[in-house]
């Protein structure tokens, strides 16, 4: 089933060239998707659109209503048109995986896990980071899913950049979600501590049946993890389809030098 479909969608920065301009995709539930492209593409615009973390200037994304309830079913809705109630309810089921981690440096690592579920807590305990036993449990069994566990009270400053990333995962997870967007996760991290990385990424969300769009800086690393390519340029689509058919030909039309 389609769980998200973007049509003609477009975005602009203070009245600069288009970044996205006329994207139309369709993403099945369950795909493990890597977009890519040079920068300044629309990689990471794309994503953030996605989640409205940057509104679009134009077009349309749909995603099921039942997602706002944690289903997978309903008639589509459109993300630009939802209300704040709405899109706050859209947000717990769409993690967000950033460049640089995007922890709270001076909490423990379980605190930082712990946030990836406020979405889903009353405003005041939300406020006041009030976390009931089995949230802590929920916690613990993510970190142990992304090989942390002993890690979960120090503090997060105190972690390598690989083992950050990873409670990144966790801290996502925390929200229960249905779609994961990663905006460029190992572009930090050297060759080996990004297949440890993308390994865990990969195989959590097969476990879950998590869909995941994920921008990525090396054809090797995309060759190797992602099972279908979408390939950005001047903000257009030039390139949709299967990994295998990322051929030389494709590979200069996505890096072509953009003037």
């Amino acid at each position: 089933m389609t769980i998200l479909e973007i049509k003609d969608l477009c975005q602009s920065y203070n009245g600069s060239a288009p970044v996205l301009r006329d994207m139309s995709l369709a993403v099945e539930h369950g795909e493990f998707v890597g977009v890519i492209g040079l920068s300044g593409s629309g990689k990471s615009t794309l994503l953030r659109c996605i989640n409205r973390l940057v509104d679009a200037r134009s077009g349309e994304i749909w995603v099921p209503r039942g997602l706002l309830t944690g289903e997978l079913n309903g008639a589509p809705i459109d993300v630009l048109r939802l209300d704040a109630a709405d899109l706050r309810r859209l947000r717990r089921k769409i993690g967000m995986i950033f460049q640089q981690f995007n922890l709270a440096k001076r909490l423990s690592v379980i605190e930082n896990v712990l946030s990836g579920g406020l979405g889903y807590k009353p405003s005041l305990r939300s406020t006041l980071r009030i976390f009931a036993r089995e949230e802590r449990h929920h916690a613990l069994a993510n970190l142990k899913r992304v090989g942390l566990l002993e890690h979960a009270y120090k503090r997060a400053d105190e972690l390598s950049g690989g083992e950050q990333q990873r409670v990144a995962i966790a801290r996502a997870l925390m929200q229960r979600p249905a779609i994961i967007l990663a905006d460029e996760p190992v572009s930090s991290l050297d060759p080996k501590l990004s297949r440890v990385v993308l390994d865990i990424l990969k195989r959590i969300c097969r476990e879950d049946g998590i869909t995941t769009l994920m921008s990525l800086h090396t054809l090797e690393l995309t060759r190797e993890y992602v099972d279908r390519v979408i390939g950005l340029r001047r903000g257009q689509i030039v390139f949709d389809g299967p990994t295998v058919d990322l051929t030389d030909p494709v590979v200069d039309a996505i890096y072509h030098h953009q003037a």
